[in-house]
């Protein structure tokens, strides 16, 4: 009992620093509130905010499972570039991004120019509609890549028996992949669930008026535009008690699958043919359509604007490049101690403080941090430092939900032999968690770089004139009408955040190779 319990305190302390790093933030901007009274505007809001992200989680989840399957049981050329390239939506900057939404399903677009042509009425990008299809154009990769992995984790020996046997593909889902999905969808929707309750940008670009105003949203107008910080702290309170009771309600529904232990063998699968073949080459061309097209709206608006590139501009890509490197090490590290601890010990006090991050978005954490350092030091000496540990704060819960799964499949496979066996846990982590859990910690990382490469929120607080990141050097560009130069920027900022996912999920993969 004793061994046990030192074998997990360091995930139990981290749980404690994180638990009391989250609520000491909301304490801090609680305690502004001056009054509990939610107006009608307000309630007009959270209704808002429960239904686009209702809404977004559902049809995320649900067209990431045919894409993921067939994604899984099909081998084309290109087929790994493509794959990565999934996490170029989740990772692009929302800024960025919405330019390409607009410019791709905007009045002008191609989208309404192809129903013009039809006879069909328009559509139009703002409203309901387009803060959820923003919304599933970012999460909808993340749920595909989160499911690619639980396929992935389901040994190739399960497949080969069942084909051996001459089980026919709806019999193979019904035993192997349905239960993969059982254990893993309620996961993954929680977690998109809780990102598209803090959709502030997309909710600021595509909102379209007071009655498609977000949460978020309300409590940017009251700093920003009424400087009414009372209200501003009671709907930062509401937000943060909504996130944290659909994060407690959030436990526990990523289970192990019970597959047991397979031999970790690479072998080809055949995959069914006839219409299904059809089926999966659909799906995944509409995927790369709707994925990649505003994607190349961005590059070619931005592309011009490369031959002159503003001053300032590399001191920012290098703030910004050791922001995000730093931030995912802190991020990934983090993630495993917490997962792996969870996984032994079975503790749902260390679960519960890896999701809490999801409670409280960068805008109530950045505040409560504001206000705590504010009475003792300049908040500029601290902009870099804090923006990596808010960072890193904010992209755990990804990482955690991520290697949670297999985490607890790697402890109910070889637990108990490595328990037997005496190993020290650097000889496990070396040889058993390490190889096991290396392309979801690759993933990770590089999902936890990209998204602290195009962070705003946190340093648009903090930072002074000197210390912009590449982010807020392009909101500068923005605010004096340098669009051209704006968009190069962005492209560059882009070009980077792909460059650091890449690079982390490579290695990843090529360690779980190896």
């Amino acid at each position: 009992m004793a061994s046990r319990a030192v074998e997990i305190s360091p995930a139990f302390g981290l749980s404690l620093a994180i638990a009391a790093l989250i609520l000491g933030s909301a304490a801090m901007v609680a305690a502004r509130a001056e009054s509990f009274a939610l107006a009608a505007q307000d309630w007009q809001a959270l209704r808002f905010t429960v239904l686009q992200a209702s809404l977004s989680a559902a049809t995320s989840s649900l067209l990431a499972i045919p894409v993921a399957r067939a994604l899984f049981r099909r081998r084309f050329p290109w087929r790994g570039m493509l794959i990565r390239l999934l996490a170029a939506p989740f990772v692009l900057p929302v800024v960025v991004a919405v330019m390409g939404l607009l410019t791709v399903f905007g009045r002008g677009g191609p989208v309404n120019g192809a129903l013009a042509w039809l006879g069909l009425p328009e559509v139009s990008i703002f409203g309901l509609h387009g803060v959820v299809l923003a919304n599933v154009f970012f999460n909808m990769p993340l749920a595909t890549r989160m499911l690619l992995h639980g396929w992935q984790s389901i040994p190739v020996e399960r497949f080969r028996l069942a084909q051996s046997l001459g089980l026919p593909p709806s019999a193979q889902f019904r035993h192997l992949e349905a239960p993969m999905l059982r254990a893993q969808l309620p996961g993954i929707f929680a977690v998109i669930l809780l990102i598209c309750l803090a959709s502030f940008a997309i909710a600021l670009m595509l909102g379209g008026g007071p009655k498609a105003s977000t949460l978020e949203l309300a409590i940017y107008q009251s700093l920003r535009f009424e400087f009414d910080l009372g209200r501003a702290a009671l709907l930062a309170a509401v937000q943060f008690a909504l996130c944290a009771a659909i994060t407690l309600a959030a436990l526990g529904l990523t289970l192990p699958q019970g597959f047991g232990a397979g031999l970790g063998r690479r072998m080809a699968i055949a995959a069914p043919t006839g219409w299904r073949r059809g089926a999966d080459g659909l799906a995944i061309a509409a995927a790369a359509l709707f994925l990649f097209t505003p994607l190349l709206a961005v590059v070619s608006k931005g592309l011009p604007g490369l031959a002159a590139l503003p001053n300032g501009l590399w001191p920012a890509v290098l703030r910004s490049v050791l922001v995000a490197v730093v931030s995912a090490l802190l991020a990934t590290s983090a993630a495993l101690i917490l997962a792996v601890g969870a996984a032994r010990g079975k503790i749902r006090v260390i679960e519960l403080a890896a999701m809490l991050p999801l409670a409280a978005s960068s805008l109530v954490l950045g505040t409560g941090l504001f206000l705590m350092v504010r009475p003792f030091v300049t908040p500029e000496t601290l902009a870099l430092p804090i923006t990596v540990l808010v960072n890193a704060t904010l992209t755990l819960p990804y990482l955690f939900r991520l290697l949670l799964p297999e985490a607890r499949q790697l402890e109910a496979d070889y637990g108990r032999l490595t328990a037997s066996l005496g190993l020290p846990r650097r000889t496990i982590l070396r040889f058993v968690t390490l190889p096991r859990l290396a392309r979801p910690l690759g993933y990770g990382a590089g999902l936890a770089a990209a998204l602290s490469m195009g962070d705003l929120g946190v340093i648009a607080l903090f930072a002074g004139d000197g210390g912009a990141t590449l982010p807020l050097f392009v909101q500068h560009l923005i605010g004096a009408y340098r669009l051209q130069q704006a968009a190069a920027a962005s492209l560059i900022l882009v070009a980077i955040s792909f460059a650091l996912f890449w690079a982390f999920d490579r290695l990843g993969s090529h360690y779980a190779d190896a």
